[in-house]
């Protein structure tokens, strides 16, 4: 079967367009629980599965790109940014968490960014392992399963943002690390 060469691309543009879509859900209702919560945390959590997908079609079809290796990252960030800066917005997470967060991902992708006519940074084993941790952590933030089962699960809201929050800063290190480490060997070989 004949994938085209640009799905996976395709599939990212598309994550990263559902990201205002499902802000505007979040906060249409004023972070009510009704309706427009449930339709949002769902936009959210089916474009963050989006994720896997189209890193799987690239890999198996033999389609990565160097645009892919830049735009996925991006998409996620997109997303989980606007999740957090919405939960933010609802008084559910508090600003210092979003903050830390914007600054280790806007900063990544600047950097990402400015580099890329020199090289594509793709992601690490555990940056990947930090979106999962902020995918999981976001979803359960958005979907009001304390309407369902119980004021219990905020502890377990709370744990899971912690990890995600910690996976985020110690990610973020290893970034830095990784590229001073790359520049050096760079430069003694110059």
């Amino acid at each position: 079967m004949a994938v085209p060469r640009q799905l996976p691309n395709a599939i990212t543009i598309v994550r990263i367009l559902c990201a205002p879509v499902f802000l505007w859900l979040l906060l249409a209702d004023g972070g009510a629980d009704g309706a427009l919560r449930w339709w949002a945390a769902v936009l959210f959590i089916v474009a963050i599965a989006t994720d896997g997908i189209d890193g799987y079609i690239a890999r198996r079809y033999e389609i990565v790109t160097d645009l892919g290796k830049l735009l996925d990252p991006i998409a996620d960030k997109v997303l989980t940014g606007f999740a957090f800066i919405g939960l933010s917005i609802l008084g559910e997470l508090p600003w210092w968490i979003t903050i830390v967060v914007l600054i280790r991902e806007v900063g990544i992708t600047v950097h990402r960014l400015v580099v890329a006519g020199d090289h594509v940074v793709a992601a690490a084993w555990m940056g990947k392992l930090k979106t999962v941790a902020q995918a999981v952590a976001l979803s359960l933030a958005l979907v009001p399963l304390w309407t369902l089962v119980g004021d219990w699960i905020f502890w377990v809201n709370g744990v899971t943002m912690t990890i995600a929050v910690v996976l985020t800063v110690a990610s973020g290190i290893d970034y830095v690390l990784t590229e001073l480490r790359a520049a050096r060997r760079g430069r003694s070989v110059a």
